[in-house]
């Protein structure tokens, strides 16, 4: 089984450049506190250094 990463939306998007709220949105978070299981794989880490100090991430086997 493939490493899956929790993402978690920790800050607004309020003030946020519109490619880094898109970036958000593609990540499938709305709301504040929500969270998301997605693979790990180069294209969602690439996501997620993009919008880096608005979620916090954990690893998950």
């Amino acid at each position: 089984m493939a490493r899956q990463l929790k993402i978690t939306l920790t800050r607004s998007c309020i003030g946020c450049p519109q490619t880094q709220r898109a970036t958000v949105k593609s990540l499938g978070l709305r709301k504040m506190h929500q969270t998301v299981i997605k693979e790990d794989c180069p294209q969602i880490r690439g996501q997620i250094n993009k919008v880096r100090h608005l979620v916090a991430v954990e690893e998950i086997d």
